[in-house]
């Protein structure tokens, strides 16, 4: 299995190299050369298995010799024995073909614990094996950050830098941050957006001097290997629901687009997966996009579901690619156009591609505090806002094939807006109760690479 780039400029990888890369020395994102597709048997033998076990399974094929079977298989294994519930990702039933998948069940309490878990441990596998010393650079709109520092936390061979935009996350996301007391953790308050923040990573990598020189690696959803681990679920949720004898649909409250790409792997996987619906906030950028044709960006407003605050979705690009039958000049047209004019227009043939695999819609502020309340008024469950854009948006694609709406974050990581729908404001789990208690470190930087490249330099 070897991986390529979106931009076609970089040269083949495996997957070790393109894990421990990130992003391609042309800018774009690693992508398999083709997709391995799973027989019905070998997709229906998933059901009632461990979620380690199918983990396995799904993700064997696109590591190739980088790791040994057993290997593997521990790793995996020692990724999820933190997890604070037994299934891992358990799927609650809201109504008639509606589900909650919830993801939050990590030990930052977000969605992105589920690759950032398996991730650190691949990562520590292969510096230990060849004795490498890197340093990991990440922008995050809050849960990234949180769940890279707990993955790489005092691991030997390893400094972390995560780069949030300061007063843009919440107070959680923020302190579960900050409050790590381990050296080899930086956390960089940007003054800007997610965006600035995406944009200097970026510009980072693109040095390949400065790259090589402090052993640059990305954990963003720019890494493959990100992708991969959340793919896992889609395959187990549908097969809980009855696949691949039923189909199932999914919608995804998406900022970087990295989840619900994942979501079309499961697709192409051979996972009867009927609709992906992308699920935005104010920050719409993608559903303009899916009904227009036109990508535009109009300037990030903050909102009550900020890890969706974002718009220059990184893993867009990989859908693009795909959509354009993988031409990889027709990529770099649209980043280029995106770079110098603030947007660009799908062509037809590609925005067709997309609309076969994505439908989308968007909630507002007032719509996603309504689904707070009314989610808890109807069912009793508490959800995060994010999630309640999810399932804002779901209800206007529900129909006779299951529903699984991606619950992304546990309530707790974002109180003052649950509170302020609902009237209660949700505890956090006990594991996670002295995160107020603890004292915070962190560095604000200026909006300029330059100065960024200086400080991880000293920082080493």
């Amino acid at each position: 299995m070897r991986y390529l780039s979106t931009r076609g400029e970089a040269p083949l990888l495996p997957f070790e190299a393109a894990m421990m890369t990130g992003l391609a020395s042309d800018g774009g994102l690693y992508v398999p050369e083709s997709v391995p597709a799973l027989a019905p048997d070998e997709i229906g033998a998933l059901a009632g298995l461990p979620y380690e076990e199918a983990a396995f399974r799904v993700m064997r094929p696109f590591v190739g010799d980088a790791f040994g079977d057993e290997e593997f298989r521990a790793l995996i294994v020692d990724a999820y024995a933190g997890f604070s519930h037994r299934a891992r990702v358990p799927l609650v039933q809201l109504a008639e073909n509606h589900f909650l998948l919830e993801l939050f069940h990590g030990p930052t309490l977000a969605f992105k614990d589920v690759a950032m878990q398996l991730i650190g441990r691949l990562f520590a596998a292969v510096l230990a094996r060849t004795g490498r010393r890197i340093a990991i650079v990440g922008a995050t709109s809050g849960d990234t950050g949180s769940a890279a520092i707990e993955a790489f936390r005092g691991l030997p061979g390893v400094d972390v830098f995560i780069l949030f935009p300061e007063g843009r996350v919440s107070e959680v996301q923020r302190r579960q941050m900050t409050t790590p007391a381990e050296a080899n953790v930086h956390a960089l308050a940007l003054a800007g957006t997610f965006d600035d923040c995406q944009a200097r990573l970026k510009e980072m990598f693109a040095d390949r001097a400065f790259a090589d020189a402090v052993g640059l690696a990305g954990v963003n959803s720019i890494n493959w290997a990100r992708v991969l681990a959340q793919v896992v679920y889609f395959v187990t949720a549908a097969v809980s629901l009855g696949a691949p004898r039923r189909a199932v649909s999914f919608t995804v409250p998406t900022g970087n687009f990295g989840d619900v790409y994942a979501g079309s792997i499961a697709r192409r996987l051979g996972v009867p997966i009927e609709r992906l619906v992308v699920a935005t906030n104010q920050n719409d950028i993608l559903d303009r996009t899916l009904r227009t044709g036109e990508s535009r960006r109009e300037g990030v407003r903050p909102s009550i579901s900020p890890s969706m605050d974002i718009e220059v979705s990184s893993n867009f690009e990989r859908a693009l690619f795909d959509a354009y039958g993988r031409d990889a000049a027709a990529v770099r047209a649209d980043m280029a156009s995106l770079r110098a004019d603030g947007g660009f227009r799908v062509g037809q043939g590609a925005l067709s591609a997309l609309r076969e695999v994505y439908a989308s819609g968007r909630a507002s502020e007032e719509e996603t505090a309504a689904a707070i309340a009314r989610t808890l008024r109807e069912t009793g469950e508490l959800v995060c806002p994010h999630t309640a854009v999810g399932l804002h948006v779901a209800e206007g694609h529900l129909g006779a094939t299951p529903m699984v709406t991606l619950a992304t974050a546990h309530p707790a990581k974002f109180p003052d807006a649950v509170e302020a729908a609902t009237g209660l404001r949700p505890p956090l789990p006990a594991r996670l109760s002295h995160l107020y208690d603890r004292p915070e470190r962190l560095t604000r930087v200026p909006d300029d690479a330059e100065a960024l490249k200086r400080l991880v330099r000293e920082r080493l």
